[in-house]
């Protein structure tokens, strides 16, 4: 399978400023002692953000608001003006349920993550630990002062870090090309460019900060390659879960207004956010629950990006709960999106933890397969274990893995690119329940039957200790381990650069 590195130049640009006048906060006094008193890796892993610290204005929607948000600094690379647009056909969209479902567990009908009360989500295998929050928070402060620690401020993230450079990403969907294009856009982020010319985007946080508020919280130290609007075309944006590294209001809301058209692909119990940020096209799913995906063009022509005009005579985007009589149709874009297990939590408040499901995915579309991570456990290390101690050594050989994985790659592999979470793993034990380390993601890699993979979930945000250009060491490590080669299977990207496959 051939491999092709695109990179660009870097860039410099200004800030943007986005506000909501309507949504203030209190004195921040309060907020900021809570904030101050934990770490950014506890406030990641747990996000606690009390609703009493906020004051808005009175609505039905169980969501935390966001104040005034600084985007990072960004410049337009990519940017087509006005009279450089690239005419593109408009596309009408239908969503339904397979006709010929992909192979799910026996046992995924017992529901067995969903609580018997039906108020929320659990990992309900061996492999997961669940972790009282004061004493995770008195975890990370130990391992801060201890001999392991990067400090007691955290890593540093003094340059050189990750290098960014500016993406390169094909204008139109007319292309004769048959590889499959993936662009780290920083953090989870990834930009993917299938065969035939469906696109999405993954976890896409474009913030300052992935925080509630913009005035503190974990803050991004590389820039971001890009800004929403230099990407050409998006039809649909997937989430894996609600924590603030991988779900960000003020994204959204650029996205809606940059890409209007897009539709958004959730776990179950996260649709009534999108709906109270005005998102109406959003579509959750639970785990090993799959959709197919046609996009039909017209006759008309807008250029690329653009929403249609609402005089159009094309039919709403169609949605179909039931499966269609004759499966998708062939004469347009056709893509399959699965919603798959994995082991990690989910919650945006101190009060809704575990109340919306987290998830993995896989899209195939063009003939090429990925899978999408997003953010992930594997197992759960004993408690207080030295960071000297190898976790994977003849001791802890019988911890037990997540199964979930085994099960994706026999149910739904292979696959031809795994997008595996790599970062965010130290203090170990605290973390190891939820966040993978690289040598965790080789084993997923392995597990899931992905043919090559890219690292994510590192490189952006301090959110937790682990030094910021370690995961791709340990990955390189890891990967020598399981007799697998340390260049060109599983490999880390620049900031904005893309790899084909």
């Amino acid at each position: 399978m051939a491999i092709r590195r695109v990179s660009g130049g870097e860039w410099n640009g200004k800030n943007k400023i986005y506000k909501r006048a309507y949504m203030r906060p209190r004195p921040a006094s309060d907020l900021f002692r809570f904030l101050q008193s934990s770490r950014p890796g506890l406030l990641q892993s747990y996000h606690f953000i009390p609703r009493s610290l906020f004051s808005h204005r009175k609505t039905s929607c169980n969501v935390i608001p966001h104040f005034s948000a600084v985007l990072s600094p960004t410049t337009t690379p990519t940017r087509m003006s006005s009279t450089q647009a690239i005419i593109a056909s408009v596309y009408s969209v239908s969503v339904s349920t397979p006709q010929h479902p992909s192979s799910s567990p026996e046992d995924a009908v017992n529901k067995s993550h969903h609580l018997k009360n039906g108020k929320g989500f659990a990992n309900p295998w061996p492999s997961w630990r669940d972790l009282d929050p004061v004493k995770a928070l008195k975890a990370v402060a130990r391992h801060r002062m201890g001999p392991d620690s990067a400090g007691i401020w955290g890593p540093s993230t003094t340059p050189p870090a990750v290098p960014v450079v500016t993406p390169q990403f094909l204008q139109t969907r007319s292309t004769s090309s048959t590889e499959f294009r993936a662009t780290w856009l920083g953090h989870a982020c990834f930009y993917v460019e299938f065969p035939g010319g469906f696109r999405v985007l993954f976890d896409p946080v474009f913030s300052e900060r992935c925080s509630p508020v913009q005035f503190m919280g974990p803050k991004r130290y590389t820039k971001m390659p890009c800004d929403i609007a230099d990407i050409p075309v998006v039809d649909i944006v997937v989430i894996s879960h609600n924590h603030y590294d991988h779900l960000d209001h003020n994204t959204v809301i650029k996205l809606k207004k940059h890409h209007p058209d897009a539709w958004y692909f959730v776990p179950l119990g996260n649709k009534a956010w999108f709906a109270c940020s005005g998102i109406e096209k959003c579509i959750e799913l639970d785990w090993w629950e799959e959709r197919d995906i046609v996009l039909t063009p017209s006759n008309s022509r807008t250029p690329a990006g653009a929403s249609p005009s609402t005089d159009s005579n094309e039919p709403p985007p169609r949605v179909q709960t039931e499966p269609a009589e004759e499966g998708p149709k062939t004469n347009g874009i056709v893509a399959r999106i699965g919603c798959l297990p994995c082991q990690h939590t989910s919650n945006r408040g101190l009060t809704d933890r575990g109340a919306t499901l987290w998830a993995s995915w896989s899209i195939e579309s063009g003939g090429k397969k990925v899978y999408f991570g997003g953010d992930t456990g594997y197992r759960a290390v004993p408690p207080d274990l030295p960071k000297s101690v190898d976790d994977y050594g003849e001791e802890f050989r019988d911890l037990p893995v997540c199964p979930v994985f085994k099960q994706i790659g026999g149910l739904r592999g292979p696959f031809d690119v795994g997008l595996i979470p790599i970062g965010a793993y130290m203090p170990r034990w605290v973390m190891s329940p939820m966040h993978a380390n690289p040598f965790d993601a080789v084993r997923i890699f392995v597990d899931t039957k992905c043919k090559k993979a890219l690292g994510i979930h590192w490189g952006t945000f301090v959110l937790t200790d682990e030094p910021v250009l370690e995961p791709p060491r340990l990955l390189k490590e890891a990967l020598g381990k399981e007799g697998i080669e340390k260049e060109g299977v599983f490999d880390v990207l620049n900031i904005g650069e893309t790899r084909e496959y």
